[in-house]
């Protein structure tokens, strides 16, 4: 895996000559932050080595590279599940490849269901820690170069960044939400018991992505700074839809852009 991992990350590198300083992975209907990108080069996954590729509606499949807030970004445009039939180390594989392409700090984004009763569709919710119901990517023979056989997983979503994101948000005039999201496998949308189980267990939003992302990353030591769309509130009565949360999801986009922009940019 080790080999594999290099073996792309050296084939992007000389294909795009462009060492970024930050990851992002865009969550579902969220890839509209790249037009805010100075693009220097753009790499399609279907041409990357071993990289796999999106079979998701809302998920482009693309590395842009470029400027953003003064730093030189690796955004992903579109990231992958387990629900679409990769193993968890296939998952994680993108977030592994950009470490060794050079970034320092790894910023997530989802769109997800609200659990805490409080929370309104259009709402951005800044992870401040997670719960993985997903099969965990680092089972399995451990790789040393890449980490520790039992990473510790405390203050998960650097604390930094996130009293940093405060600060800008205030700035902004956006209210942010603050809460642990719970990463469950899908494809299905959570049953209303299921939302009652999440909350009960701490949760305050709920999807189907970013906890494994975040796992491998902490593993690598990179700190992360994860962000959730509130696309559907999941006690409510509103019923699951993919084109829905993709609309939610654009229409909120702009905040989650504008807050990334400047948090970036105050690194």
């Amino acid at each position: 895996m080790l080999e594999k991992i290099k073996r792309t990350a050296q084939f992007v590198a000389d294909k795009v000559q462009f060492k970024p300083q930050v990851g992002i992975i865009l969550g579902t209907g969220l890839g509209g932050l790249v037009e805010h990108i100075e693009v220097h080069a753009s790499v399609d996954y279907s041409e990357i080595p071993d990289f796999p590729v999106s079979t998701v509606e809302g998920h482009r499949g693309r590395l842009i590279f470029g400027m953003l807030g003064g730093k030189r970004v690796v955004a992903m445009q579109g990231r992958f599940h387990y629900y679409e039939g990769y193993t968890p180390q296939q998952v994680v594989f993108p977030v592994r490849v950009m470490k060794f392409l050079g970034i320092e700090t790894l910023f997530v984004s989802n769109a997800s269901g609200g659990v805490n009763p409080t929370f309104r569709t259009g709402d951005l919710m800044v992870i401040t820690d997670h719960i993985n119901l997903i099969p965990n990517p680092l089972v399995g023979p451990n790789i040393k170069e890449l980490g520790t056989r039992f990473p510790d997983m405390h203050h998960c979503y650097d604390p930094r960044l996130i009293e940093l994101a405060g600060q800008v948000a205030a700035r902004q005039g956006v209210e942010l939400r603050y809460g642990v999201y719970v990463g469950g496998t899908g494809p299905t949308f959570e049953t209303q018991a299921e939302y009652r189980y999440y909350l009960n267990i701490g949760g305050d939003a709920a999807g189907m992505s970013t906890t494994p992302e975040v796992i491998a990353a902490r593993h690598m030591g990179l700190p992360v700074f994860g962000i959730s769309i509130i696309t559907n509130c999941g006690l409510s009565e509103e019923k699951g839809d993919h084109e829905d949360v993709q609309k939610q999801g654009a229409r909120a986009e702009k905040k989650m852009t504008a807050l990334f922009t400047e948090l970036i940019a105050g690194m």
